[in-house]
């Protein structure tokens, strides 16, 4: 029988703060009907980071090492599809979304098939802004995206996102940027094969340690 959930976490050099994280998620996963399961795509760390890996304590965690540093979307599409959960559940390694926000995406996978977490929306709640350069040009960005790519969504850029299992790794299976604006492509994609997106306001907090070079 499927587990419920699939947790997937992209890390680049995340030996900081990844040990913090995994036993949040841990804890989290446990409190999960029908199970979870942590995956974290580990983007060719340099620094340690996959050192974790091998600490018992984090054995119920699997481990998707790539070997060079690739990007955030070639980590992704290494966990999505290693994945067995009926649902999946991407976020950031810095939980910058706390993982307690999937509470408020479920219930939107009953008429969707990708809920994006967003901090766009009138119920988003910002506990801490980026600087104001990275702010306008994360603005600058969306314009562009809501112009030439998916219009109607305000913010494709939020690390957290909630799938129907088969249609992630059917998504991830064809996505073909491999860095940071691979959000773009896997909305793209969930339209073009004809499932509803979503989009719902969640908490977020801003981590200054971000590996995406502002240029």
């Amino acid at each position: 029988m499927a587990l419920q959930l699939s947790i997937v976490v992209p890390a680049y050099n995340e030996a900081a703060r990844i040990g913090p994280t995994l036993d949040r998620l841990l804890a989290f996963a446990r409190t999960v009907p029908g199970g979870a399961e942590i995956l974290v795509g580990d983007d060719g760390s340099s620094d340690g980071t996959g050192s974790f890996a091998l600490q018992p304590q984090y054995r119920e965690v699997r481990w998707l090492r790539l070997p060079e540093n690739r990007g955030k979307g070639a980590a992704l599409r290494a966990g999505v599809l290693a994945s067995t959960g009926a649902e999946v559940l991407l976020c950031d390694a810095d939980l910058s979304t706390p993982i307690e926000e999937y509470a408020r995406l479920r219930p939107h996978l009953e008429s969707a098939g990708l809920v994006l977490g967003s901090r766009g929306l009138a119920d988003s709640k910002i506990t801490r802004r980026q600087p104001a350069y990275r702010e306008l040009m994360g603005r600058l960005f969306n314009v562009v995206v809501r112009v030439v790519a998916v219009g109607g969504i305000r913010d494709t850029q939020c690390g957290f996102k909630l799938l129907r299992g088969d249609l992630a790794r059917g998504l991830f299976a064809d996505l073909r940027i491999d860095r940071f604006a691979y959000d773009v492509e896997l909305v793209w994609l969930a339209r073009r094969r004809g499932a509803t997106v979503t989009e719902v306001g969640v908490a977020w907090h801003d981590s200054p340690a971000s590996s995406v070079h502002a240029l």
